[in-house]
């Protein structure tokens, strides 16, 4: 028997079912209701609420329209009763777990509205776009079946098409661009890209590992810098995939590699650079990977297996906010010891104030630990 998990539910009196496709990992829904523009907002939200998946068939930017209006009663419901605001949590520690608690419950509910699929990734609903380019990217080859998917991840798919259509300009590369693909992480937070552009370079600048290559666009920056050789690692095919095109698309792809490795690939460098995800914690979905990094094993691995990837007078770069720090997630004390029990030495280190626009939202419930916020960049090198 296929283990693809299947949809099912009745319409018209008929049984119905369909492939599920989930890149969020959201299990089968068990109660789906058949729905349309003659559905209001509200019973649309208690029937989500409740656990019921809506299957649309009416008007695709109606269906638009109505996660929308999910999402206001969401926002409302989270502001308390009569309008008053909830509860104070007492440490930033425990705003960080409701928060990514509220998150979770939030996409859960706006992911039961859902879309039907038809053979060539086509949307059989009126006014629906021609999504056909944006799935093959995101997807890869058509599977020739009908599936069934949440609006609000087929919206996702349509940006990322259009933030890999137009590329985002890289000012460390004289503004060239990255073109991110769906579920690699985008390169728009650009000041650890400028940190790895800036930082005074090792004695020598013959090789250097990027690990964790994602978009490429560090590989990218060390190769401009003047190493002669850069090599890439990532498990992930879909990054493999982004890196090398555009590393291609950059002229580089004769002087960076881009392998599939766990961390570090065989041999050592004159410099080795990471950056890790920022959080500690298990991601709730596959695409929040570049975000949260459970137990802090990318950390901790690239810290142990750093110094026998060091050549003689090499460095490793290790590119880190301290968000976890101020969320309570992580003490600098143990960063310091992870690196000391590594047989490594902090030789400098680089710091910078992000600025994105959640380091000034006083209405975000992180706000003050992300206005505290600082990136930076280990200089590292054997003890």
């Amino acid at each position: 028997m296929s283990d693809t998990p299947l949809i099912h539910w009745s319409e018209d009196g008929q049984a119905h079912s369909a492939r599920w496709h989930s890149e969020s990992g959201w299990p089968v829904p068990r109660k789906v209701a058949v729905a349309d523009d003659t559905m209001p907002a509200d019973a649309a939200f208690r029937l989500a609420s409740e656990g019921t998946a809506l299957l649309w068939r009416g008007d695709f930017h109606n269906a638009r329209q109505l996660l929308q209006a999910l999402a206001r009663r969401i926002d409302h419901k989270g502001r308390g009763k009569r309008g008053k605001a909830p509860k104070q949590p007492a440490t930033l520690t425990e705003a960080f777990h409701l928060h990514r608690m509220a998150q979770a419950q939030r996409a859960r509910i706006l992911s039961m509205l859902l879309i039907p699929f038809e053979p060539g990734y086509r949307v059989p609903l009126r006014r629906a776009p021609d999504v056909a380019a944006a799935c093959h990217e995101a997807y890869g080859a058509d599977p020739g079946d009908a599936c069934v998917i949440a609006l609000r991840e087929l919206l996702g798919v349509i940006g990322a098409h259009e933030w890999r259509k137009n590329g985002v300009p890289i000012p460390a590369l004289g503004g060239e661009r990255i073109h991110p693909w769906y579920g690699v992480f985008s390169p728009i937070r650009g000041e650890y890209v400028d940190l790895v552009a800036q930082a005074p370079l090792p004695t020598h600048t013959r090789t250097a590992f990027d690990i964790g290559v994602g978009t490429g666009v560090l590989a990218a920056v060390l190769a401009r810098r003047g190493f002669q050789h850069v090599t890439g690692t990532d498990q992930d095919e879909r990054a493999l995939g982004c890196a090398r095109a555009n590393l291609a698309r950059l002229g580089l792809a004769d002087r960076v590699d881009v392998v599939a490795v766990d961390l570090f690939p065989a041999g050592r460098a004159d410099l080795v650079v990471c950056n890790p995800p920022w959080l500690p914690g298990r991601p709730s979905a596959a695409i929040e990977g570049a975000v949260y990094d459970p137990d802090s094993r990318m950390l901790k691995g690239f810290l142990a297996g750093l110094k026998e990837h060091l050549e003689p007078q090499g460095q490793g770069w290790l590119i880190l906010s301290d968000l976890a720090e101020h969320l309570g997630l992580r003490t600098r004390e143990q960063l310091l010891a992870w690196i000391a029990q590594a047989g490594l030495v902090v030789a400098g280190r680089h710091d910078v104030r992000p600025v994105h626009g959640k380091a000034r939202d006083a209405a975000d419930p992180l706000h003050a630990a992300r206005a505290a916020e600082v990136t930076s960049l280990w200089r590292l090198a054997a003890a």
